[in-house]
């Protein structure tokens, strides 16, 4: 019985407390709570909102103009003169990128002055006074747009109070705040929902209106108006009179061309971050792969969903963001910029050039994560890529549309061939891409002269993420690659794409795993890592005249370890593409450049990547090869061979010699076909192998100098006719005859 009384006095001195109490309680948590809550919207102040065609818009009405000020103009025009005349002084010889540099600082100055003395401007009390008139209207174009979310109504499931703010520079009427206060009710009331309701005053934000409800804020101020204003006039391309009135006209103009909008974003906080890796509260509605950015100005990527948090990687310096600092989502998908400006061009994984030249302006933006075309949109294979290399064209063939693999351990010239491929497309509208991953800056810098070297960056961009650069923005490049690819595709156009290599790719992408907490695979990586490059490399395709008839060939690059293609990343692609180039240590050693492996390497195109012309002359040599590759693994054990044995190896050698070539020097098929069609012949037999190079440089000559209808009708690549093969075999003699 005593515990009843027990519970009997507990009862009522609860009773007691709260009839008593409640109501001194009461206005100690609401006061505490909206201090909370008070510090909580103080922190969800975002200064940096501009996101080019990520906003929605409606049209404002339009600020107080500023009066023009002649002193502060004459003074920027002054400062401006004064460090022409500086620069030019310290260095006579000025480079015009240096100029262009200079003026481009100059400009962004001036852009933040003028950004500035506007900003103070409307903050003075007469002009604030219009402003502040203009709240009404600036109210009903957020009630216009304001609505639920998805989230939101996930969050009403578990929850019956959804907090909405409202924020103004200025203490607002009452019954325009009891307006608002209604239509967020009203809302609410449609789901089951009650808001907590408050309303605040921020004067930094000069005027208007910013309402959040749940994680989605409805922006219209002065202060983030003006904020998208400085970043359209750094946008802006330099004028072409490139002086202080031609630079300041452009500017006011800017000014007066910009459109006033009102920003519908969602807001969540950071909760931890490490590595590069930030874990993210909120943001209910965001997708995988869609891109968010911090208070800092970074920017990252969703790669990881759970339902009490989301993963996320940072593209730039994770150091400076801050744990428990708000953090914005975009409303797209991770993108890259596309067009025919990005040719000629080194850009990071993002598409903003790292090349020192001027800024990159594209009229469009593609994915960097796209769906494959459907069997339906393709064709096979039948139109040849000439690389310019005897060793490829001749024995494993590549089409436009196929995934060749180009396969080997380090140092044996797997980036050279892809250079050579992208060199020998000069003149045949073949835009390249090539994408640099986990290199170093001076690798990238000595390919990109090369190219410039020999005419062929003209027609290639450069996607570079070198290996100072963080795991998330390797992670990136190849699919960015293959965006700006596809672009090219589905214009109708054919393009060659470069991986190199996904061996760096494939790491990197298990490093982020791991930092997700993702369970790891095969040899520590995780298991989709099969996924990853087939998704990547599906997209490499031919398409149907009826899709566009247009084309990305797709050369990935594979490091192996001791030559062991059966490990697991090799096994993987080797599998996903059309074929390999398999390159070996041994052959590099003793001077066989490119190091082709004939018994391991394979297209999967087959003759069907070839002229007629290199079909029919080289339908042998494979076989040829091969045969006399093991010969040559016997014969080093005895040294009694037959003739027969010996003329095999002797014609091997000299094949095998025929086939070496130089760097940086592609050769057209005809050249290639004329030069094994006279080896196999036996037209070479009594050339010394060393003599081989000087065989073939004759060769050309005499052929272009002494028999222009014979190179005529090999350069058209139809299968030789007997009256040409005739014409050849005397013109091969009598080339013999006069060397």
């Amino acid at each position: 019985m005593e515990y009843v009384y027990t519970l009997i006095n507990f009862l009522l001195l609860a009773g007691i407390v709260w009839l008593v109490g409640r109501k001194p309680i009461k206005r100690i948590f609401a006061s505490r709570r909206e201090e909370i809550n008070a510090a909580l919207d103080e922190a969800e102040t975002i200064e940096r909102a501009y996101y080019e065609g990520e906003t929605e818009e409606a049209p404002l009405p339009e600020l107080p103009e500023e009066p023009r000020d002649d002193a502060a103009l004459e003074e920027m025009r002054r400062r401006y003169e004064e460090k022409k005349l500086a620069m030019l002084s310290e260095a006579e010889n000025a480079s015009e990128g240096e100029l262009r540099d200079m003026i481009v600082t100059e400009r962004e100055r001036a852009v933040k002055e003028l950004c500035k003395r506007l900003a103070g401007y409307l903050a003075e009390e007469p002009q604030a006074g219009g402003i502040r008139r203009r709240e009404r209207d600036y109210a009903d174009k957020i009630l216009e747009k304001l609505e639920l979310t998805p989230g939101d109504m996930c969050y009403l499931m578990h929850h019956d109070v959804l907090y909405v703010t409202l924020t103004s520079a200025f203490p607002l009427d009452e019954e325009l705040t009891e307006r608002i206060g209604e239509r967020a009710k009203e809302l609410l009331d449609k789901v089951g929902g009650k808001p907590s309701y408050w309303v605040r005053t921020d004067p930094e934000l000069i005027g208007g209106l910013r309402l959040r409800i749940g994680d989605t804020v409805y922006d219209c101020t002065v202060k983030n108006r003006l904020y998208h204003l400085e970043r359209d006039l750094l946008k802006r391309p330099l004028p072409e009179k490139l002086d202080a009135d031609g630079i300041l006209a452009d500017l006011m103009q800017g000014i007066e061309e910009a459109e006033p909008r009102i920003d519908v974003f969602q807001l969540g906080r950071v909760l931890s971050v490490s590595d590069g890796i930030c874990r993210l509260d909120g943001l209910a509605d965001i997708m995988y792969g869609e891109v968010v950015e911090f208070e800092c100005g970074e920017r990252g990527m969703i790669l990881d969903i759970e339902p009490e948090r989301i993963g996320c990687v940072v593209f730039g310096k994770y150091e400076h963001i801050e744990t428990l600092s708000r953090v914005r989502r975009v409303g797209r998908i991770a993108s890259v910029p596309v067009g025919e400006e990005l040719l000629g061009r080194v850009v990071d994984p993002l598409g903003r050039p790292i090349d020192g030249k001027d800024r990159i302006r594209t009229r469009e933006r593609r994915p960097i994560e796209f769906g494959a075309p459907g069997i339906p949109d393709r064709r096979s294979v039948s139109v040849p890529l000439h690389t310019g290399l005897k060793a490829i064209d001749a024995l494993v063939p590549i089409g436009r549309g196929q995934r060749e693999l180009i396969i080997g351990d380090r140092q044996t010239g797997k980036s050279a061939l892809a250079i050579d491929t992208i060199i020998n497309q000069k003149g045949k509208n073949v835009p390249c891409i090539y994408v640099a991953i986990g290199q170093k800056d001076s690798t990238v810098a000595e390919i990109r002269s090369k190219l410039e070297k020999y005419g062929a960056m003209e027609y290639t961009t450069i996607v570079s993420a070198p290996a100072s650069s963080s795991a998330s923005m390797q992670y990136i490049a190849p699919f960015a690659g293959a965006a700006m690819s596809e672009y090219f595709m589905y214009s109708g156009r054919d393009c060659l794409i470069v991986y190199d290599d996904l061996s760096k790719h494939a790491v990197a992408y298990r490093e982020l795993s791991l930092l997700l907490h993702r369970p790891s695979g095969r040899e520590a990586y995780p298991g989709d890592v099969f996924y990853l490059h087939s998704r990547l490399l599906e997209r490499a395709a031919r398409l149907s005249p009826e899709a566009g008839g247009g084309s990305v060939t797709a050369l990935p690059i594979i490091e192996t370890q001791a030559g062991d293609i059966s490990a697991y990343i090799p096994t993987n692609v080797i599998s996903i593409t059309d074929g390999q180039i398999f390159l070996e240590s041994d052959l590099f050693n003793e001077g066989q450049r490119p190091a082709v492996n004939v018994g391991l390497s394979v297209s999967r195109v087959g003759s069907a990547a070839q002229t007629k012309l290199m079909k029919k002359i080289s339908s042998r040599l494979r076989m040829e090869l091969a045969q006399y590759r093991e010969l040559a693994t016997f014969a080093q054990f005895g040294s009694d061979l037959d003739d027969s044995t010996r003329k095999v190896l002797d014609q091997g050698v000299r094949m095998m010699r025929a086939l070496r070539q130089r760097r940086y020097e592609p050769l057209p098929d005809w050249k290639q076909a004329l030069l094994i069609y006279a080896v196999a012949e036996g037209f070479a037999d009594d050339v010394e192998p060393e003599a081989m190079e000087a065989f073939e440089k004759g060769l050309y000559g005499y052929f272009e100098s002494k028999c222009p209808k014979l190179t005529a009708a090999l350069k058209t690549g139809n299968a030789m006719s007997g009256s040409v093969e005739a014409g050849i075999k005397a013109a091969l003699k009598r080339f013999k005859e006069a060397s």
